[in-house]
C-alpha cells in the first residue's frame, strides 16, 4: 500500500523510486491489503505466544493494533513539525509510557527524529518557518501477522531555503512475546548539497516518557553500565538507556537502543530527570561541526522496547546483545 501526504505547489520533488511510486497514485488512503508473504519467512498467522498485528493506513497516520488494542499510531499530518509516534500504549498497564505537547518543552513528541542548526535551520523545535520534516510518501508494506512494516519518504523543508535532506526511512514493529513491544527505526538521510550541522543538544532519535515513569515522577533511569538518573547518564557513552517505574503490581519501561553499526556508537547520551532520553552525539561535535558534501548519506539504526518489565532487569542487555548482531 502507498499513499501520499498532500504537496504543496512548488515544493521540491523527490527522486528516485518513492517518487516514480507516488506519482502514478491517488493522493488518499486506500483499504488495507491482505500480507503478501515474501522470501523473509514471516508467517501471516503469528507464532503460539504471540500477539498478532494489524495497520491501518490512515491520510495522516499509521494506526497499530496488538492483539486488537491500540499500541501506537505513526503521525506525519500536515500540521506536525515532524512525523513521530503518540501514543505508545504499555503491554500490561493500558496506558502510554510517552507524552507530547507537554510544558515546558511542547517540541518533545514522545518517540521522533529530527535536528537543530542544519544549515540555519531548526528540524526540532516548534515552528514550521524555522523548518519541517515532511512526509512525501508512507507505503505499508506488511500490514498484519508477527510484524508491521513500512517506508516512508520525507523531505526536510524550510521557507526560502534549499532542503538541506532527503529522509528515506523503514520502521518494523513487533510483539515477540504478550508484554514486549519491539519499534526498530532505520533512517538514511542524503545531503542534498553542502549540508553543515552546528554542535546542539537537539538532535537525532529521542524519546520523552510518561511523568510518573521519569525520575522525577518516582521511577528509574539507568543506561547499559549500570549507571543511573540524569547525574550518572547524562554525557556518558552507553549502547542503551531505559526509564522505568512499578504501575499497580508490575514495572513497565521502555528502552532505547542504538544500534553498534552507527556512526558514533556509542554516543553520548543527553538525559533528563524529567524523563527525556537521546543518544545524542551532535552535542559534543567539535568546533567547526559536522559537514556532508553533496550525496553523502548518514545510516542511523535505533530501537524502542516497551517492556513490563523493570528498566534494570538483565533481560535488557539480552536483547540488545541480540539485536546488535542483525
Amino acid at each position: 500500500m502507498i499513499f501520499r501526504t498532500r504537496i504543496p505547489r512548488g515544493a521540491p520533488r523527490l527522486a528516485g523510486l518513492f517518487m516514480l511510486l507516488v506519482s502514478a497514485l491517488p493522493s488518499r488512503a486506500a483499504a488495507p491489503i491482505a500480507p503478501d508473504p515474501d522470501d523473509t519467512g514471516v508467517r501471516a498467522t503469528p507464532s503460539p505466544g504471540r500477539p498478532a498485528l494489524s495497520a491501518e493506513a490512515q491520510p495522516d497516520r499509521l494506526v497499530v493494533h496488538v492483539g486488537g488494542t491500540l499500541f501506537t499510531e505513526y503521525r506525519f499530518g500536515p500540521e506536525t513539525k515532524y512525523p513521530y509516534f503518540y501514543p505508545v500504549i504499555g503491554p500490561r498497564s493500558g496506558r502510554t509510557v510517552t507524552v507530547h505537547r507537554t510544558e515546558p518543552y511542547p517540541h518533545h513528541s514522545s518517540i521522533f527524529f529530527g535536528c537543530d542548526r542544519v544549515n540555519g535551520g531548526n528540524y526540532w523545535q516548534e515552528g514550521p518557518e524555522r523548518g519541517r520534516i515532511v512526509s512525501r510518501a508512507v507505503r505499508l508494506l506488511r500490514d498484519r501477522g508477527e510484524r508491521i512494516e513500512f517506508e516512508q519518504a520525507c523531505v526536510w523543508e524550510r521557507p526560502g531555503a534549499e532542503p538541506p535532506f532527503d529522509d528515506h526511512r523503514r520502521v518494523v514493529i513487533t510483539a515477540p512475546a504478550a508484554d514486549v513491544r519491539c519499534m526498530d527505526f532505520e533512517v538514511h538521510l542524503t545531503a542534498r548539497g553542502e549540508v553543515k550541522i552546528e554542535k546542539t543538544n537537539h538532535s537525532l532519535f529521542a524519546v520523552r516518557v510518561a511523568p510518573d515513569l521519569a525520575v522525577s515522577g518516582g521511577g528509574v533511569l539507568v543506561n547499559a553500565r549500570g549507571q543511573r538518573a540524569e547525574a550518572g547518564t547524562f554525557q556518558q557513552p552507553s549502547p542503551w538507556a531505559a526509564f522505568g517505574a512499578k504501575r499497580g503490581e508490575s514495572w513497565e519501561s521502555v528502552a532505547l537502543f542504538s544500534h553498534p553499526a552507527n556512526r558514533w556508537y556509542p554516543e553520548p547520551w543527553f538525559t533528563r530527570d524529567y524523563g527525556f532520553m537521546s543518544p545524542t552525539p551532535l552535542n559534543w561535535l567539535p568546533a567547526g561541526g559536522l559537514r556532508l558534501v553533496p550525496g553523502e548519506r548518514l545510516r542511523l539504526r535505533y530501537r524502542v522496547v516497551v517492556a513490563a518489565l523493570a528498566p534494570d532487569a538483565p533481560r535488557w542487555r539480552e536483547w540488545f546483545d541480540a539485536w546488535a548482531k542483525e
